[in-house]
């Protein structure tokens, strides 16, 4: 018999001004709204208690909001159970069953859904060659690796063909090289199989690399929505910047604004920044570490307090008349010495303006 492929039948997920609350005092998910596109990788990304994962868990019928609609597809699946609502979940815990193999765990579901026996194994099959363990079938989950059990939770909801996937944290139990070899996996299936994938990490760097689309989300609401360069680039406030990689959060003076450009002042240093709807007054610049030039001609003055020498590069901690900041050089050779003045200055792309508090 020919090895059926897992097909794909990706559908949008809508939530529409979606509120979860825990009895009279705790808001989980505050007036939610956010769209996934079929066929898109979209995380959410926050720390924990900022409503992430209860939001993941709506989307399954694992929990009912309290308010507003959901929408997988053109269908309406707010109050459906999670057994009406074509979608599988990935856990973090992989939740696999210890005393069966591997290719009857990731056909389990598939027994329920009046399959005949042989076609069960043969999909369960295909799950398996689609991760890559198609050798792996008549092992116990405790003969296999965290990465390649990750594999085997990632299979069993993929011959089910749901229109929606879902990721709870499903790398945190993985050591860091494993975790970017299945990050890469995950990401690649998805895009082979053209699927919805909505993926939940407090992790920024394990966002950055599979999203198309990453939803950053603070006490229970949205801080900010776009691709994950826009997010890096252009975040709209201290929380964004600082939680979407590191930044420095520097303290400057929009001194003047026209045409939305703003002269900058920062120290004595001038520069002209997109004002992104702010007015002449105070504001703060986010600077990531590696858009920091240190000891050219011009910028403001700064002492180096401490320099740490990590292997592909130097990290710097520098002192200012407003506080340390933090500076990585690719010059390995040539380091900066501790208590050397330098001038400090900004890559063309580098700072970004962003609200004073």
């Amino acid at each position: 018999m020919v090895t059926p492929r897992i097909k794909g039948k990706a559908a949008p997920v809508r939530f529409e001004r979606v509120t979860k609350a825990f009895g009279k005092d705790v808001i989980a998910v505050d007036d939610v709204s956010f769209d996934v596109e079929a066929g898109k990788l979209v995380t959410l990304l926050g720390p924990s208690g900022c409503g992430k994962t209860t939001t993941l868990r709506m989307i399954a019928g694992l929990e009912m909001a309290t308010a507003g609609k959901i929408l997988i597809g053109d269908k309406d699946v707010t109050i459906l159970p999670a057994t009406d609502r074509d979608v599988s979940m990935v856990f973090q815990s992989y939740a696999l069953f210890p005393h069966m193999t591997v290719l009857e765990n990731v056909g389990y579901g598939l027994g329920f859904s009046g399959f005949p026996k042989s076609e069960v194994r043969d999909r369960a099959q295909a799950g398996l060659d689609l991760v890559g363990l198609g050798g792996y079938g008549d092992r116990l989950p405790s003969e296999l690796s965290g990465g390649q059990q990750q594999r085997v939770a990632v299979a069993r909801a993929l011959v089910l063909e749901p229109q929606v996937l879902l990721f709870d944290e499903p790398l945190s139990n993985l050591d860091a090289k494993l975790r970017r070899q299945v990050r890469e996996d995950i990401r690649s299936i998805q895009q082979d199989l053209g699927l919805t994938v909505i993926y939940v990490t407090h992790d920024q760097e394990e966002a950055l690399a599979v999203s198309d689309e990453i939803v950053v989300m603070r006490n229970a609401a949205i801080a900010q929505i776009g691709p994950p360069r826009e997010l890096y680039d252009a975040p709209v406030d201290a929380f964004v910047a600082d939680f979407i990689g590191e930044a420095n959060l520097i303290p400057c003076e929009l001194v003047a604004v026209e045409n939305d450009v703003a002269e900058v002042a920062v120290d004595g240093y001038r520069l002209s920044l997109p004002a992104r709807g702010l007015a002449v007054g105070p504001g703060r610049l986010a600077v990531r570490p590696s858009r920091i030039v240190l000891d050219g001609e011009t910028g403001f003055d700064a002492t180096v307090a401490k320099a740490t020498y990590v292997g592909v590069r130097i990290e710097y901690s520098l002192q200012t008349s407003f506080g340390s900041i933090f500076a990585v050089a690719d010059d390995v050779l040539n380091p900066l010495e501790e208590n050397t003045a330098v001038k400090v200055s900004f890559k063309a792309n580098g700072p970004v303006l962003i609200p004073p508090d």
